[in-house]
């Protein structure tokens, strides 16, 4: 099986995560995006997060899948570890200098890691561990009954940009179309709708492989509750369709970085939506959190299994 685990098998990596300490005040659980760490008075939100399929602009997505995880759990990114692994020694130069744009543009420092060259790998290996502060943590897991879920941008953002640069040959699409879907690129971020929502939000969530879909399922989990969304309220894009359409993809279960979901107490959606409006960041009501066993559903139809990557098949 290819991608992350579910919820079970998950369960029986998180018995073993050594001793437990006080100062853990958000460890490791189904849907979490981060760790959050009391260090004294501050509160350390840590995460890390792999890419391992993109090869075009791996260390351009690296970068902004590891500091969106960050900024969904409430805090501002500020630092970066790197590990990179490569199968050829003249990918460096582009992956490296990626890596520096992105997490330049974000004010965030690269701070160490490891680079190697390992010949038997078929493509690019990265794993970045972002650190940021938070004065108010934002867990995944905080949803309450009653709350809007809002999300911004819309669905399949990160793979949009990806079929367009990885698989565009093989869509058979105009010119123009893969290079509005390569302009996804510039979207990954959700660090400045992360600032405006955490204001707002209970619980928010980056969704990143399984799409809008594994984001809202994981959301569901870690907070005990049901969700109920509606698929014509979840945006997809002019460029998202026709790439979706043309590869076979479900835009809603497609790798989703550079959107970010969020539950918002009724009273604060109206000054969440316009925030967001005011900062030229698309967002909408896609759905309500509701009490009851934990559940993702979809147009009246309950999701049962775990949603899985919808891109996979074409790197078989």
């Amino acid at each position: 099986m290819t991608g992350k685990l579910g919820p079970e098998a998950l369960s029986r990596v998180l018995s073993r995560t050594g001793v437990d300490r006080d100062d853990v005040l958000v460890g490791p659980a189904y849907g979490e995006d981060a760790a959050v760490l009391a260090i004294g008075d501050e509160r350390l939100v840590v995460s890390s997060d792999p890419i391992s399929l993109a090869a075009e602009r791996a260390g351009t997505i690296a970068v902004h899948v590891a500091t969106n995880d960050v900024a969904a759990s409430g805090a501002d990114p500020r630092f970066l570890q790197s590990v990179v692994f490569v199968p050829d020694a003249d990918l460096l130069e582009t992956i490296t200098d990626q890596l520096d744009l992105e997490a330049t543009e974000l004010g965030v420092a690269i701070v160490g890691g490891h680079t190697e060259v390992a010949e038997y790998l078929p493509r690019p290996l990265l794993v970045l561990t972002c650190m940021g502060i938070a004065d108010r943590p934002t867990p995944t897991s905080g949803a309450e009954p009653g709350d809007r879920v809002l999300l911004t941008k819309g669905a399949a953002i990160e793979a949009t940009a990806i079929l367009a640069t990885d698989f565009g040959d093989e869509s058979g699409l105009p010119v123009e179309t893969l290079e509005r879907g390569e302009a996804f690129f510039s979207e990954l971020s959700v660090v400045p709708d992360a600032r405006i929502l955490r204001e707002h939000a209970n619980a928010m969530h980056d969704p990143t492989e399984a799409g809008v879909l594994g984001g809202l399922y994981e959301l569901a989990h870690a907070s005990g509750v049901r969700i109920d969304v509606e698929r014509e309220r979840i945006g997809i894009r002019e460029p998202t369709d026709a790439l979706c359409s043309a590869l076979g993809i479900d835009p809603l279960r497609a790798f989703a970085s550079g959107a970010l979901l969020a539950t918002v107490p009724p009273a604060d959606v109206e000054t969440a939506l316009a925030s967001l409006s005011d900062a030229g960041i698309e967002a909408s009501e896609i759905g309500r959190v509701r009490e009851g066993d934990p559940a993702l559903v979809l147009d009246g139809e309950t999701i049962s299994e775990v949603p899985r990557e919808a891109t996979y098949p074409l790197w078989e």
